[in-house]
């Protein structure tokens, strides 16, 4: 009896624990160990770099990348990918709380807590109510148009720690007009460091078969900058800010302060934050994935996410999200299982503990560099002229929101965006591609008569619509298929092929019953072929079965045959 309940309690216990962790495989370890480091010395100088990004001490940059990593690695579905603070998160961390504290105060620390706590549960909310679908709701040219616009607001941002100009808050443009106006006041000394770490680190990025340890560099820079710093005394010599003395010790767990006033005005910017997060990390994920034939749930990266985002503000950290370029070192280097995550927490967790005081040296504008590097390859300028070349609209969806972000700030730029996506959208619906077409000779297949050469019968109009007829298109398809009437007085029979359409709406079947009245007054017959089931059934329940004055048929050539004045009649 002893015996059954030992072996019931392994499976009890095996419902609640992630099925990698189930299924884990000692050979798995070592990989898991080696990408747990690698990422580790990658994410503590960005770590820092991108809290500075958010207006926030570096500290607390670490803090966020600690328990953020474990909650993930419990729920999420994707093996390789890394969280943590990214760039573009940061910069709306930073965007939602100007307005409401100044950076780096209580206030303001209290504020980002609550913001990660905010966007966290939305995303969770969303993966219990199974709404992986909203990553569609930002198109590739309007994400690729925000980052864009995003990397160059935080280069914008980094003028003044990394070259030491005094620059104006505000705008983008604010901000560049004002460094132009006191590049007198340039800091030598910190230009210096500044742009030689930037040097630096695009000279190591040079030798590309060097292979995945170059992408310790900043690491290996930030260490080596602190020895100098600290033995040349480049802080009490030449006045070169530094981070200088942070809390050590890990934060205590607690939820933010949550006021009624403080939520109302970081909610909206929270559902945003999490939206990005959500595209930009399943992006990541599936890509991963991809390259080892494994599966990503939408779903279950919205639990996962939302719950990483809760744990950053149980710890006084900010909102994070899934990093490309960390996520890529995590897969190059080996890693096989989220366990690479989990050591990764521990070893930052031991970083932040004990090794606080290794960064008081560090100089500002180091980080800046860090960051100037990091986000400058986000800026793709080829994805726009891709854009330009194949789509005009998504080019200008791409142009626009990335000037919105610039001009008008993060928000109102994924706000333009995705207008222009809708307004796009719309559009291209209003104006659906009409084809006439003629039978190919010797065929069953019909072309459009304008790129084929084709056969046709004086008497019959043959139609394709190629776009479902909603209410944006139901004029300008009825204005085409009567302008074609008009330009052939001999037509007896119009046939419109329905092939390419899912969906008739209410006033596109307005527009259906009224031209097949004003048809059969010109004793024109209007026919349908090859309807889809689903919309033949909606047809069905609808008047347009009864009154149509012409058939329904199963193929064009079926309609074409008796038409033309075949025997057998193919009608359904």
């Amino acid at each position: 009896m002893m015996r059954a309940q030992s072996d019931v309690a392994p499976a009890t216990w095996r419902r609640f624990l992630p099925s990698w962790l189930t299924a884990y495989r000692r050979e798995q370890f070592f990989p898991d160990l080696m990408a747990g480091l690698v990422v580790t010395m990658m994410l503590i100088p960005q770590s820092m770099a991108y809290a500075i990004v958010a207006g926030l001490p570096p500290q607390y940059g670490m803090y966020a990348s600690v328990l953020p990593l474990i909650a993930y690695a419990l729920l999420g579905s994707s093996m390789t990918m890394a969280v943590g603070p990214v760039a573009v998160t940061s910069l709306l961390t930073a965007s939602a709380l100007a307005p409401l504290a100044a950076p780096g105060s209580g206030a303001y620390i209290a504020g980002a807590a609550l913001l990660a706590l905010l966007s966290g549960l939305v995303l969770f909310a969303c993966g219990v109510l199974r709404l992986g679908f909203i990553a569609k709701l930002l198109s590739n040219p309007v994400v690729s148009g925000f980052t864009s616009g995003s990397s160059l607001l935080i280069l914008i941002g980094q003028i003044e720690p990394l070259l030491g100009v005094p620059t104006a808050s505000g705008s983008a443009i604010v901000t560049l007009i004002s460094a132009f106006e006191n590049v007198a006041s340039l800091h030598a000394p910190t230009a210096l460091v500044g742009c030689g770490t930037v040097a630096l680190l695009l000279l190591l990025r040079l030798p590309k078969s060097s292979g995945l340890w170059l992408k310790l560099a900043p690491m290996v820079v930030l260490l080596a900058t602190i020895v100098i710093a600290s033995a040349g005394h480049l802080h009490q010599r030449f006045d070169i800010a530094v981070v200088g003395i942070f809390p050590g010790g890990l934060p205590a767990l607690h939820p933010p302060a949550m006021e009624y006033g403080q939520i109302k005005a970081l909610m909206l910017p929270a559902c945003i934050i999490a939206l990005v997060n959500f595209v930009s990390s399943i992006s990541v994920a599936q890509t991963l994935a991809f390259k080892r034939k494994q599966k990503i749930s939408a779903d279950a990266e919205l639990r996962a996410l939302g719950a990483a985002n809760v744990a950053s503000a149980m710890s006084s950290g900010f909102p994070i999200s899934g990093g490309f370029a960390r996520s890529l070192v995590n897969f190059a280097a080996g890693a096989q299982t989220p366990l690479a995550g989990i050591i990764s927490a521990v070893l930052m967790a031991m970083v932040v503990s004990s090794c606080a005081g290794l960064f008081r040296d560090l100089p500002v504008a180091v980080l800046a560099a860090t960051i100037v590097v990091a986000v400058a390859p986000a800026i793709d300028i080829a994805a726009l002229l891709r854009a330009w070349r194949y789509d005009r609209a998504d080019a200008l969806a791409l142009a626009g929101t990335a000037a919105g972000v610039l001009v008008l700030g993060v928000e109102a730029g994924i706000g333009i965006g995705v207008a222009l996506s809708l307004i796009s959208l719309v559009w291209r619906s209003s104006q659906p591609h009409i084809a006439v077409l003629g039978r190919v000779p010797f065929s069953e297949h019909f072309r459009n008569v304008l790129r084929y050469k084709t056969e046709t019968l004086p008497h019959v109009l043959v139609l394709r619509i190629d776009e479902n007829l909603v209410f944006a298109n139901a004029q300008s398809v009825d204005e085409r298929i009567r302008d074609e009437v008009g330009q052939r007085p001999q037509v007896q029979h119009v046939l419109l092929v329905l092939s390419s359409v899912s969906q008739i709406d209410a006033t596109a079947l307005d527009m259906l019953l009224e031209l097949n009245c004003d048809l059969n007054q010109q004793a024109i017959r209007l026919h349908l072929a090859e309807v889809k089931g689903p919309v033949l059934d909606r047809l069905a329940r609808s008047t347009l079965s009864e009154q149509l004055s012409g058939s329904v048929y199963l193929s064009t050539h079926q309609a074409f045959q008796a038409l033309a004045g075949g025997a057998d009649d193919y009608s359904i």
